[in-house]
């Protein structure tokens, strides 16, 4: 299966079904193998783009409560050189941050050329909560998917490549995650009272999502939605995506200067 990026028409019904794990996927073992080997890639990949040096890539991971998000930076993340890369949770803004235009906080964590930036959430905040909780009248969020597009279309033209996942799943899913959340007591910590306010608003999130992912899906930063019930194929499907991205980009290792190459002499 190979992701195709969201359009401005497509279905979108980002139901139950839609969060599944995908007719034609190969078994379990075959996939964490398959797996595997795209992490080898990766790593290697990643080498050569921090000693290339001439572009990042912009990693965006969005998706409810408990949709993997953690997971996914740790599993497929988790093959990179932390040297020449980067994580940044954008939680609620600070008085500071709220002082400036909603994108300001955003482009300093954009990662410099020659890393890997993953965004644990994102800009895209500020068309989801803001919109389902009323936190800013209508006329001003509905400006910021044009203002989202014309940052990272910037963003690209400046050699950041931008891929963004939308880790999709399903209401029953979620419920189970979020009660191990509070069973378990080494995940308690990672439950706060808001999650049931959120999952209470479902059907409002959706359409908020839905057209998000439909306004910002462009080519220089395409959105693919991500069946996220199933671990293994959520973490095949952004680990191929990526390694894909990856070798678009052909990052090499800078070649050596003849002046530099003399002094192997000297170690001879």
């Amino acid at each position: 299966m190979r992701l195709i990026p969201v359009t401005r028409r497509s279905p979108l019904t980002l139901n139950d079904r839609a969060a599944e794990r995908p007719p034609g996927m190969p078994d379990d073992d075959v996939l964490k193998e398959k797996t595997r080997d795209l992490l080898d890639q990766l790593a290697d990949l990643q080498a050569r783009l921090f000693a290339d040096g001439r572009h990042a890539l912009l990693i965006v991971l969005q998706g409810r409560d408990a949709s993997g998000k953690d997971g996914v930076v740790r599993k497929v993340f988790g093959a990179c050189n932390p040297a020449g890369c980067q994580v940044t949770s954008f939680r609620t803004p600070t008085p500071v941050e709220l002082s400036h235009d909603f994108l300001w906080r955003v482009h300093h964590a954009v990662p410099a050329r020659g890393m890997i930036g993953i965004f644990n959430r994102s800009h895209y905040e500020d068309v989801l909560v803001v919109r389902v909780h009323d936190l800013v009248p209508k006329k001003v969020w509905s400006r910021r998917y044009d203002q989202i597009n014309g940052f990272e279309r910037m963003l690209a033209a400046n050699d950041v490549k931008i891929l963004k996942f939308f880790l999709h799943i399903s209401h029953e899913e979620q419920r189970e995650q979020l009660l191990e959340r509070l069973t378990d007591p080494r995940k308690n910590w990672k439950f706060r009272a808001g999650d049931l306010d959120d999952r209470a608003l479902w059907d409002e999130y959706t359409k908020a999502y839905r057209d998000a992912l439909r306004k910002c899906s462009t080519p220089w930063a395409p959105w693919f939605v991500i069946p996220a019930d199933d671990k293994d194929v959520r973490d095949y499907l952004i680990a191929r995506t990526v390694v894909e991205a990856l070798e678009s980009i052909n990052p090499e290792f800078p070649k050596a200067d003849r002046k530099i190459l003399k002094l192997r002499k000297k170690l001879e």
